[in-house]
This record gives C-alpha cells, sequence and structure tokens, in this order.
C-alpha cells in the first residue's frame, strides 16, 4: 500500500459544489458559503458543476478534478472544501492530485463544533464525534502506519503502528462515552429535581442561525453569545426565568440544527439533545424571511424525529422586522390552543404574545381570583408569590390578607392541594373537572 504524508491545510480554500442529478435533494451553496465563513475559511473561489452521480474515486471526476487543481496552484489555496460527503478513498485520492488538504462536509462542521465547544460536556461530544469520523480514515494520513515497531526499545507487542492507533483511538472512544454517560446522569437528576418542584422546562430548538440564542437573551435578560454565523452556540445554556401568570420556568438553548446533520453529530450530542425530550414544550424558532423556511423546517422535524420527541411544539416565526407586514401575532389551531407566534426578538415585538402563549399551553386559561387568605395560610401565600401569580395584597385589620392573583384554574386547584386546603377556605368556587375533591 502506497501511503504519504498529509497536507496541513490552512484557512485558503476552495469551495467545491456539485449538483447530482440522481438525488432530489442537494446541499444548498449559500450555506455551505456560511459553514465555510463560520470556520473561519478565506473562500479564494467556488467551483460548481454538475454530474449524474458521484465519481467512485474523485467523487467530482478526473475533468472536475483537473480544474480544481489548476484553480488551487492558480490562487495558493491551501485548503479545498467539499460540500459533500466523502469517504476515505475519496478524500485520499483527492489530495493526491489536488496537493492540499481535502475536507467534506462532516469535517468542516465538526471544525465548526471543536472551534465552539465551551463547556466539559461540550468539547466531550465533538472530541467523540471527531474520533468517530477519524476512525475509518486511520488507514492513510501517516507514513510510518504500515512500519511495525523495531530496534532497541522499539520493538512492540507485535502490532502494526495502524493497529496501535486504532486500539488506541478504540479506547479513547470508550472512556469518552462512559464520560458523557456520567453527564446524562447528572442532567437526569437536574430534571428529577426541577420536576418535582414543580417548575417547567421551556426548550428553544431550531435551524442554526434562526435566532434562538437572541430570543432566548429577550426572555431571561442575559448575555449569550449572539452571532450571524452558523452554529454560534454549541453549548446547552439554562436558566430560571420568572414569566407573569406562569412563575419560574427554565429556558434551554440547544445547539441548531442543520440539514444533513451528520449521524454521529446527533448521536455524540445526545446528551444535550436530551434537554429537549425533557421539556415541557418546545419553541421551534424559525427563520421567517429565509427562503428556504420550509426546507428548514422540514430539518429540524426530521432530527426531532430521530431522538424520538414526543413535547409538544409552539412554533415561534421570527424576524418578522425584516418583513415588508411585521404585526406580531398569535395564531390558535382548531383547538383554541396557542399553534403559532409571530414576533422579533431582536426588537421585542411579539414577546408579550409568545408570554401570553407559554401561559395558556403550560397553565391554562387565565383568571383573576380574589382570594381570603387567614393569618396562618402563610404557606399558600408563599407559593402564590412563588408563582408570580400575586397582582395586589391587601391587609386588614384583623390581620387576614385579600389576596389579587391571575393563574389558572387548574393551577389554583393544584396549589390549595399542596397546602391541603379547599376552595371555600379561601373564599372561592372552582368549577373545573376533577379540581378539587369536595
Amino acid at each position: 500500500m502506497e501511503f504519504f504524508e498529509r497536507h496541513e491545510g490552512g484557512e485558503k480554500a476552495i469551495l467545491v459544489h456539485l449538483e447530482l442529478r440522481q438525488y432530489s435533494q442537494d446541499e444548498d451553496l449559500s450555506e455551505f458559503q456560511l459553514l465555510a465563513s463560520s470556520a473561519g475559511a478565506q473562500i479564494l473561489g467556488v467551483v460548481t458543476g454538475s454530474r449524474q452521480k458521484p465519481d467512485a474515486k474523485l467523487y467530482a471526476g478526473s475533468g472536475k478534478a483537473q480544474e480544481i487543481a489548476e484553480l488551487v496552484k492558480a490562487t495558493g489555496a491551501d485548503l479545498v472544501l467539499f460540500n459533500h460527503a466523502l469517504s476515505p478513498a475519496q478524500e485520499r485520492n483527492l489530495e493526491r492530485v489536488l496537493e492540499c488538504r481535502v475536507l467534506d462536509r462532516t469535517g468542516l462542521i465538526l471544525d465548526i463544533f471543536a472551534q465552539r465547544a465551551r463547556t466539559f460536556e461540550g468539547n466531550l461530544q465533538v472530541e467523540l464525534a471527531q474520533l468517530k469520523h477519524l476512525s475509518s480514515r486511520l488507514i492513510r494520513g501517516w507514513t510510518h502506519l504500515e512500519r511495525q515497531g523495531g530496534g532497541i526499545g522499539l520493538r512492540g507487542p507485535g502490532e502494526t503502528q495502524l493497529e496501535t492507533d486504532r486500539r488506541l483511538l478504540k479506547n479513547r472512544v470508550v472512556m469518552l462515552t462512559e464520560k458523557l454517560e456520567k453527564v446524562r446522569q447528572t442532567r437526569q437528576q437536574g430534571r428529577a429535581a426541577r420536576q418535582k418542584a414543580s417548575i417547567p422546562t421551556i426548550s428553544l430548538v431550531g435551524y442554526t442561525n434562526a435566532g434562538k440564542s437572541t430570543l432566548f437573551n429577550r426572555l431571561t435578560e442575559s448575555d449569550v453569545y449572539v452571532a450571524d454565523q452558523l452554529f454560534a452556540t454549541l453549548d446547552p445554556t439554562l436558566r430560571r426565568v420568572d414569566i407573569e401568570s406562569i412563575g419560574t420556568v427554565v429556558l434551554a438553548d440547544t445547539v441548531g440544527f442543520i440539514r444533513h446533520l451528520p449521524h454521529q453529530l446527533v448521536k455524540a450530542f445526545r446528551a444535550t439533545l436530551e434537554e429537549t425530550l425533557e421539556a415541557d414544550l418546545l419553541l421551534h424558532v424559525v427563520d421567517t424571511v429565509s427562503a428556504d423556511r420550509d426546507i428548514q423546517i422540514a430539518a429540524v422535524n426530521e432530527v426531532l424525529a430521530e431522538i424520538g420527541n414526543k413535547t409538544p411544539v409552539l412554533m415561534v416565526y421570527n424576524k418578522i422586522d425584516c418583513l415588508e407586514t411585521h404585526e406580531p401575532r398569535l395564531v390558535f389551531n382548531d383547538e383554541g390552543v396557542p399553534a403559532e407566534v409571530w414576533l422579533s426578538a431582536r426588537d421585542g415585538m411579539g414577546i408579550a404574545e409568545l408570554k401570553t402563549a407559554l401561559a395558556q399551553i403550560l397553565v391554562g386559561d387565565i383568571r383573576t381570583y380574589h382570594l381570603q387568605l387567614q393569618p396562618h395560610y402563610a404557606k399558600l401565600r408563599a407559593q402564590l408569590f412563588a408563582l408570580n401569580a400575586v397582582k395586589e395584597e391587601v391587609m386588614q385589620e384583623d390581620g387576614c390578607m385579600t389576596l389579587t392573583v391571575r393563574l389558572s384554574e387548574e393551577e389554583l386547584a393544584s396549589v390549595l392541594r399542596r397546602v391541603n386546603l379547599q376552595a371555600q377556605d379561601v373564599g372561592v368556587h372552582l368549577t373545573a373537572k376533577n379540581s378539587i375533591d369536595w
């Protein structure tokens, strides 16, 4: 077998995008350019073409490969990025012809993820995905792989260097998988604690660069990193926030999805995506002005189906400030349940409508009640304040309290049950089915 030194690569890149007539869905060139820019590539040129199907040896065919090689020499590029999934053999053959580093779409996404990961968990997930991607590519790239150790101090257990590298890689994958399993267990404990405290969780999902982090910052008044680039957010971020008529909720900002997301990334990031699975509600944030809006929605739904999601979804159409008619609105389905919210996370338009929708979905029909509390009902009073439901409180001369609260009938019934009180004890009458055991 012939071995060669793999090229180092760099930031000066040529992009290659081919339309394959045998496939109904091709990758998007503009999205690929944004991916390359997000990775920090300096794009020196774009090569496009059309084929019936990929060439088994060079993917692009010998003629197109020669055209790319000439452009590489003319521009001084040190990297060629393919907007396609290449086999290890195709990468190896292309690097011989082009005489520079070759990276496919999956490798590019992995590189972006490696740049973005900040937390311990994020770094574990990225390394695991990279190693699984590398495992099929160990056959090439180093001149020493076919040699067995020899000489004083160099004699090994009788395996080739390639076999040693594969064994070490496998051991590392096992170790990373075990660490991520511990992370998953820790997340489960955190979720169990929130469920015990009756704190609902809302997860933001959506196509990358749809504006999830901007909406997250708007709702939580925090400063999660926001940029007009793909995968600006990689590590999951959780914040507690008080929302009127709901109380305390946990808001989770998750990694953005993308069309044809590499399968190993979905598997490697399952611990992160479990925040999505265990949420009480998903906010599917959509870039309203994107020309590929419907395709992006379908891509997100595909990934959600792959991880087995059964959580209710509220569609959030973002960036309405970029539309000619940009009035925020709340759309209900045939059952009268909020189904869509049209808003601008950047300008704050429609946030009130979003909070109304969240309250109706998570809590139910909001009503105003006037409760008469005895002095020894302090536990009930504390729980109502914790829900952020108290709008007014008036102290009476006899030490009793009149509380004006806004929450659903079901939530009020639930609070009363938790403190072993009945509706008539606080001067109200509840009609919700099964809300109170009279």
